[in-house]
């Protein structure tokens, strides 16, 4: 008896929402409907998709380009003198896999034409004992790029892609490079900074703006030099097996060299970036999740609509024996088929969308503004899940007021509604 019902409650569902002649196609206000609710969807799909795909991408950007975790020296000269028995101390820690000694400073640059800008240099030491740190250090092993003698006999100097393109600078230029500190005072009393002279040999591209445009890079006994540190180094770059355990190892190394080193990892040099990026992400599904709602609106006034035309109909259908629970039941599968339909197409649409924004990659971005020159996008399941759930929930919600006011419908006065 309840297939029964369950069956007769399904049919008056699909011809209530079907048009009046009949036809197989939906009528214009049910379709109003399912459009509304997928195109939240779609817009839902595709904006969780796109910012999960700028937190992946700056992710893996921040890591390919920097350690998972910096060991420094607490102290005025901010400088880690006796860095080989440190890094031994530090390869001992559970869950570091390498580490490597690195010289970081700002530094003017000049070219043969005299334009000067401040960088950002940093000496490495890419053959340091275990696999490579960064993807840089991979690809100085691989030969990819290269700090190798140059024919000048002057220190070799990396240059990133957008900092070469606005110096001008081509494999074999010179550069100038200055450095306040190990600065000396002239015999007037000025303070004249120190001076190297490097040769260009090659650029890197890291796909991120702030490291494409402004870092420079060098090997680590130029970079001493330069900055007059003598052996000494400013800190100790260092990999992890798993970069998403960064923090835990980093407490490790805090742990095991005491006072005055102390370990930073990525995800709290970066926090603040991620953060704001998951807030975002947050404040825009709640403001998009309004079109849905919105759609809600107009499941409401079209169930009202339909009850409202309906009424003789359900007046000789409860006159003749159908139950209360089984009127309601009719209105609640509108709103579910209405949800579900809607959410499916919208689903689809924000798939196509992601996988076509992701292969052809259409829309450029800002890098000064968002480190990367293009919009990113990476889809989760997960989110998915949540987004399909929502409008179903809504849509189921949107049928309540409607299916209790067609429940409570008196037969005697349905019939004589006119």
């Amino acid at each position: 008896m309840a297939d029964a019902s369950l069956r007769l409650s399904w049919f008056l569902a699909r011809r209530y929402l079907a048009s009046r002649r009949g036809t197989r196609f939906l009528s214009l206000i049910t379709a109003i409907s399912i459009a509304g609710v997928a195109v939240g969807v779609l817009a839902l799909v595709v904006v969780t998709s796109v910012m999960n795909g700028l937190q992946t991408e700056l992710r893996d950007k921040i890591l390919g380009t920097n350690p998972h975790i910096w060991v420094t020296q607490y102290g005025e000269a901010m400088r880690l003198v006796d860095w080989p028995t440190v890094a031994a101390r530090v390869r001992r820690v559970d869950g570091v896999v390498a580490a490597a000694p690195f010289v970081h400073a700002e530094v003017g640059m000049t070219n043969a034409a005299g334009h000067a800008e401040f960088v950002i240099l940093r000496g490495v030491e890419p053959r340091a004992p275990g696999p490579p740190v960064t993807d840089l250090h991979a690809a100085l092993r691989r030969g990819q790029l290269r700090l190798g003698p140059t024919r000048s006999g002057l220190p070799p100097l990396l240059v990133g892609s957008a900092l070469g393109d606005r110096f001008g600078l081509a494999v074999g230029d010179r550069v100038t490079v200055l450095s306040p500190q190990g600065a000396k005072l002239s015999p007037f009393g000025a303070l004249v900074p120190k001076m190297q002279t490097f040769e260009v040999v090659g650029r890197f591209r890291t796909g991120m703006y702030e490291y494409d445009n402004k870092f420079a890079f060098t090997t680590l006994a130029a970079a001493q030099q330069l900055l007059g540190l003598g052996t000494a180094v400013t800190g100790l770059e260092v990999r992890v097996r798993d970069p998403l355990e960064a923090r835990r190892v980093a407490a490790r190394l805090d742990q095991a060299l005491g006072f005055p080193y102390y370990a930073q990892d990525w995800t709290t040099l970066n926090g603040q970036l991620f953060s704001a990026l998951k807030l975002e992400k947050l404040a825009l599904a709640l403001i998009l999740l309004l079109i849905v709602v919105v759609a809600a609106f107009n499941i409401v006034s079209t169930l009202v609509m339909m009850v409202t035309d309906k009424t003789k109909e359900i007046g000789i259908l409860k006159a003749m024996g159908m139950g209360t629970r089984a009127i309601r039941r009719v209105f609640l599968l509108q709103g579910f088929v209405i949800g579900a339909v809607g959410s499916t197409v919208g689903a689809a649409l924000g798939l196509l969308v992601v996988w076509v924004l992701d292969r052809y990659r259409l829309i450029s971005i800002p890098g000064d503004v968002y480190f990367i020159d293009y919009l990113p996008v990476a889809f989760e399941w997960t989110d998915l899940a949540l987004i399909l759930l929502a409008a179903w929930t809504i849509s189921l919600l949107a049928t309540i007021y409607p299916a209790r006011q067609a429940a409570r419908l008196v037969p005697i006065e349905a019939i004589r509604h006119e």
